[in-house]
């Protein structure tokens, strides 16, 4: 299917791995030139740029003033700014509310809400200024499912469900469009990465980290497809609410998550 996004440009927040990286590389794949922003290149994103010759922008969007570095640089060198995926966030495994230091919850809402807030900023006069687009925010299932493993996070991404509405409201009659995608568990690094949730869930199963990941995390989120979602996946959604198939889709939350969350 042609999504009509070929020479679109797009910002890719979090882009070096998980499900940013599939999110640039599904949106190269349609033919879209690709600004992506991380603190680091890895050797995937690295090849990605040479694949599809996507932009790598190194930028800290935990930092006040990254945010604009990020979209101005994606201005100067493409002229303008169709798509900004919100896609940057942090969480580890915590013991309960009460081992969590103000630090740290000032951390993980600098990273996972505060750099969707600064980079819709920046990005929106561009977006508003070339004839609309679309901002699509990688939120959580979370955000509804907020389990004491993940409780920061969870309040982050609960926050970032809420802007996603109020930015479609303001600016949905202006040409800009604000959807948000609530993934459950995803193949990741989140999960698969050393002293990752998958290991942390890992510890009271007696299976290994693999094992936990593949057949107890679906069995006892109650994940009804019995599988995590791949980071394609998510990408492949992104891109279509990305796309002007879906122009006048706003203000929505898309769950992927196989089925987790049981009420509608």
């Amino acid at each position: 299917m042609n999504l009509g996004l070929t020479d679109k440009v797009a910002v890719v927040t979090g882009a070096s791995k998980g499900i940013g990286l599939a999110i640039a590389e599904t949106l190269g794949r349609e033919g879209v030139r690709v600004v992506a922003g991380s603190r680091t290149r890895t050797p995937e994103l690295a090849a990605l740029c040479e694949r599809y010759g996507a932009t790598f922008v190194p930028v800290d969007l935990g930092e006040a003033d990254g945010p604009d570095l990020l979209i101005n640089a994606a201005a100067e060198r493409h002229g303008r700014i169709d798509v900004l995926v919100n896609n940057l966030g942090v969480a580890r495994p915590r013991t309960g509310f009460l081992d969590i230091e103000d630090a740290e919850w000032q951390h993980v809402f600098d990273l996972t809400f505060f750099s969707a807030v600064r980079t819709s900023r920046a990005a929106l006069p561009r977006l508003l200024a070339d004839d609309g687009g679309a901002i699509v925010n990688i939120s959580s299932v979370n955000a509804r499912l907020p389990f004491p493993m993940v409780v920061d996070y969870s309040a982050a991404k609960a926050a970032l469900s809420s802007l996603t509405k109020a930015l479609s409201e303001e600016f949905a009659p202006r040409g800009v469009r604000t959807n948000a995608i609530a993934p459950g568990p995803v193949r990741t690094p989140f999960w698969t990465a050393p002293g990752g949730f998958a290991d942390a869930a890992a510890n009271s199963t007696g299976k290994s980290a693999a094992e936990t990941l593949d057949e107890v995390v679906p069995q006892q989120m109650g994940i009804s497809t019995g599988r995590i979602t791949e980071p394609r996946e998510v990408a492949e959604l992104c891109a279509f609410l990305a796309s002007p198939l879906a122009a006048n889709i706003t203000g929505a939350e898309f769950v992927i998550d196989g089925g987790q969350i049981k009420t509608t």
